[in-house]
């Protein structure tokens, strides 16, 4: 069976629109049709009714969809171990939270090169919403990140939290703090609940942004007040650019691992995700 036609199935099972799937994957049309006819042929069952209310999954169609994703899933990993093969004899594409980059990826990288010299690591620094679909479409191996999807076909877990404290360059009080010279983090969906929360009143800044780097870039070029991780606010006040800000609390954000469900006991998942986690909890 060809993995085009189990891609192609599992992208007009999203869409539910021939026409859609054929615009996402740079495909004719009638291509779409054909392999989803040689599917249907392979497994004997049609997959899709087309009518005027639009394309809808059969009862086989629905039925078909986790075996397929494990396919995808196996073919990917199957791919690139064939793909990587040489000194080493496992290899791990890894995804990263961006803000979490700077401070864990080298000693983290260090001690998974020690604690596993047989594997190699590609490491990939994304956002979480692009990871849950990396990690559900095979294409990563396991990641660490802020917002969980809870996809069926994965598995997540929180592994600690870090912390963010809003710094300023132009204050040092939180009732000082003007919403037109604040500028709002937004690190996650959970981040953003308890921000709204603690300060309703500065959660509509003109100016936001989901990285800390943007942010502190912003805060130097612009003043004003932002949220920070707490190493990135320790060293800026110890610098003397900016100021703790006063009478505000931290707000923590719980980082998770995130593997596939067949791999969540792997020994090497496990060896790489308890590193991580000794790292955040020192």
């Amino acid at each position: 069976m060809q993995i085009e036609l189990i891609e192609t199935y599992l992208d007009l099972m999203e869409t539910r629109s021939f026409n859609r799937t054929a615009e996402r994957l740079n495909l004719t049309q009638s291509t779409v049709s054909h392999r989803m006819k040689a599917l249907e042929a392979v497994l004997g069952r049609p997959l899709f009714a087309r009518n005027k209310g639009g394309t809808q999954p059969t009862a086989a169609g629905l039925r078909f969809h986790d075996h397929a994703k494990a396919i995808q899933h196996q073919w990917h990993e199957a791919a690139r171990a064939v793909e990587s093969a040489g000194a080493y004899e496992r290899s791990m594409r890894i995804g990263l939270q961006h803000d979490l980059a700077a401070h864990y990826a080298g000693d983290w990288l260090a001690a998974v090169r020690k604690d596993l010299p047989g594997t190699s690591i590609y490491l990939e620094v994304d956002y979480s919403k692009q990871m849950n679909r990396d990690l559900a479409a095979g294409d990563l191996d396991l990641a660490i990140l802020y917002t969980p999807h809870h996809l069926p076909e994965l598995h997540y877990e929180p592994i600690g939290d870090v912390r963010y404290e809003m710094v300023s360059n132009k204050v040092t009080r939180i009732g000082d703090v003007k919403p037109e010279d604040y500028i709002q983090a937004v690190y996650s969906p959970a981040f953003d609940r308890l921000h709204r929360q603690a300060l309703p009143h500065l959660s509509t800044a003109p100016i936001a942004s989901g990285e800390t780097t943007a942010i502190m870039a912003l805060m130097a070029k612009l003043g004003g007040s932002a949220y920070v991780l707490a190493p990135d606010a320790l060293r800026l006040a110890r610098s003397g650019a900016v100021s703790r800000v006063q009478d505000v609390d931290p707000i923590p954000q719980t980082v998770y691992a995130a593997v596939n469900v067949r791999t969540r006991h792997a020994h090497q998942h496990r060896r790489i995700i308890t590193l991580l986690q000794a790292l955040l909890a020192a």
